[in-house]
Order: structure tokens, then sequence, then C-alpha cells
């Protein structure tokens, strides 16, 4: 690719992302558009769809779908319900699209998502998400309300609260949890 610090800048948050990067990234850090463009034509980049790219020769790793949905969101998207589930290891789930919370004020917004991305709108609180890795994911009590508000699976909702219990992450369980674990018993009657 280019030379220079701006590249080195560039790359570097590339890296922290998987190899990917927004188009607004890369202007901050001093990177033209016409310089992306050249760079795609090389094969340097890829465009993976607008205004997100991929440094063409960065080793794939896990869960990559997913740091392009964040970066879709502009860095305000918090992963949550199903893919929450998967991320924290709770329960089977094996969700087929990307959940993800954005902030309420996105619902004024004339956005076009990736086909592969559920949204959400709602404030998710700093007290209620954490980073794993480098995706920001709803906590497991977060993440059990949201799948309970959200008519996910009964059963894959009380085995992600039995497993929350069982890895001992909290001295008292939680109401959300105990309500997670009768959750089941109540929809089914």
């Amino acid at each position: 690719m280019g030379r220079g610090s701006n590249w080195d800048v560039l790359y570097e948050l590339a890296a922290g992302q998987q190899g990917y990067f927004s188009a607004a990234q890369a202007g901050e850090a001093g990177i033209e558009p016409q310089a992306l463009h050249y760079h795609v034509k090389a094969d340097n980049l890829t465009r993976v769809q607008r205004a997100i790219y991929r440094v063409s020769r960065f080793p794939s790793s896990e869960n990559e779908d997913m740091m392009v949905v964040w970066l879709w969101t502009e860095q305000t998207g918090v992963f949550s319900h199903e893919t929450a589930l998967q991320l924290h290891r709770l329960s089977d789930a094996l969700p087929a699209r990307i959940h993800v919370t954005v902030p309420g004020s996105w619902k004024q917004r004339r956005v076009k998502k990736p086909p592969i991305a559920v949204t959400y709108f709602s404030d998710v609180p700093d007290d209620e998400w954490e980073w794993m890795g480098n995706l920001p994911v709803t906590k497991a009590v977060r993440t059990l309300e949201d799948c309970m508000n959200s008519s996910v699976s009964p059963d894959l909702v009380s085995q992600a609260a039995e497993q929350v219990i069982r890895r001992g992450e909290f001295s008292y369980v939680p109401e959300v949890v105990a309500r997670a674990l009768r959750y089941r018993y109540e929809v089914n009657g």
C-alpha cells in the first residue's frame, strides 16, 4: 500500500479491527477517497460494502462479519440478543443473522443496513456492555433481558441463565437471571 505515517496509522487501526476500516476512519488518518479508490483497483484494499474496506492480505479471523456490521454502525452499536448469547457462549444459540443494538436516535436515520444485520434501537448504558476482544457486547444480564423482551426461544434463554449461574459470575442471582430461568415455563405453560 501507500507509504508514510498516514498509511501506518490506518494500517495500525485496521489491524485492531480484523483488517477492516471505514472511509471515515481513513479520512481521520489523512487518507483521501481517491487514494482508497486507487488501492482498491490495485488489489491492496477490498471494498466490502459502502464506506467499509479491508486490507486485502490481512489474515482472516473469527467474527469478521460482526466487525463489518460494527463499522456500519459507525462504532456506536453493541452486539446484543442472540448474537450476544453466542459471543458469551451462553446456550446453543447460533443466530443466522447478527443482532446489534444502535442508539435510539438511529430510528430517524434512513440508512441501508447490511442484509445480515437485525437492528434494535436503544441507548445501552456503559455499565450494561463490555468489550469481548475488539467487539462491544451487552453483558450477560442485559442479554438475558433483551432476549426475553424479544421473544427469543424460551429454551435458549433458560439454558443461558443456567450457564450464567453455573459459571458463578454472580455472588447472588440477579432477578433477571431468576426470571430467565422461569421464562421457559411461563411461555410454554
